[in-house]
C-alpha cells in the first residue's frame, strides 16, 4: 500500500534507501552499452502518476512501445542521473530542473544490449513538455498504484529477433506496459518491498 501524495517523496526516499537495488533483464545475455532512463512519478493532488511515452513507430528499436523517457550514455554525460535527465529533455522538453531525484535503481538489461539504470525522479504538477516527433508518439500518465501492484502484471511467452523466452504484460487504461518497461516498475515495486506476485501464464500455456 502506498502513501498518500504528500509523504511519498520521504517514503520513497526512506524505502530506497534500505532496499537491495534489485537487477533484472529481458533477456539473459551481455549488455554492450549503458543507458539510463528517467521514471518520472508526477504528484498530482488525487493521486501519483508515472509519466510514460510511446516510442516513434519508424524507431529502429522497441517502436512503438510503452516506455520511460531516456536513452543511450554520451560522452559527458556524468552519471546515470545526467544522462536520464538529458534524454529526457531531448525526447519530451521536459526541463530537468522540475525533477528532483529520489534514487537510482538497479541495473535492467535489455535484449537490445543495454545496460539501463533506471532513476526515480519527482515532478510537481504544472511542467510543460514538447515531445520530439521523431522520437516519441504520444505521452501520457498512469496511475503509480497500478504500475506498482505486482499481482496485475502477467508473465507471458514471447518471440522477439528469432530469441523465444518470457516477459511481463499489465494492460491498465486500455494500454499494455511490457518488456523492459514492465520489468524494471516489477523491480521497483520489489525494492520499494511492496507484496504481490505476477501470474504466470507460461504454466498454463504448456499445460494448455
Amino acid at each position: 500500500m502506498l502513501p498518500d501524495v504528500a509523504q511519498l517523496p520521504h517514503w520513497l526516499s526512506q524505502q530506497l534507501a534500505n532496499s537491495s537495488r534489485i537487477s533484472g533483464y529481458d533477456y539473459q545475455h551481455l549488455s554492450s552499452r549503458t543507458a539510463a532512463v528517467l521514471i518520472p512519478i508526477v504528484l498530482h493532488p488525487d493521486g501519483a502518476t508515472v509519466l510514460l511515452t510511446v516510442r516513434a513507430d519508424h524507431l529502429s528499436q522497441h517502436a512503438g512501445q510503452i516506455s520511460f523517457p531516456g536513452g543511450a550514455t554520451e560522452y559527458g554525460d556524468q552519471d546515470a542521473v545526467a544522462t536520464a535527465l538529458r534524454e529526457t529533455a531531448e525526447e519530451i522538453g521536459l526541463d530537468g530542473d522540475r525533477v528532483q531525484v529520489v534514487a537510482c535503481l538497479g541495473e535492467y538489461h535489455t535484449i537490445s544490449g543495454y545496460c539501463v539504470t533506471p532513476v526515480v525522479g519527482i515532478l510537481q504538477p504544472g511542467f510543460s513538455i514538447c515531445p520530439d516527433p521523431n522520437e516519441v508518439s504520444d505521452v501520457f500518465e498512469l496511475p503509480l498504484s497500478v504500475l506498482l501492484n505486482r499481482s496485475l502484471y502477467e508473465k507471458r511467452w514471447v518471440s522477439r529477433q528469432g530469441v523465444r523466452g518470457t516477459t511481463h504484460f499489465l494492460e491498465v487504461n486500455q494500454r499494455v506496459v511490457w518488456g523492459a518497461t514492465a520489468g524494471i516498475l516489477l523491480n521497483f515495486a520489489l525494492d520499494l518491498m511492496l507484496d504481490g506476485i505476477p501470474k504466470d501464464m507460461t504454466i498454463e500455456a504448456a499445460n494448455g
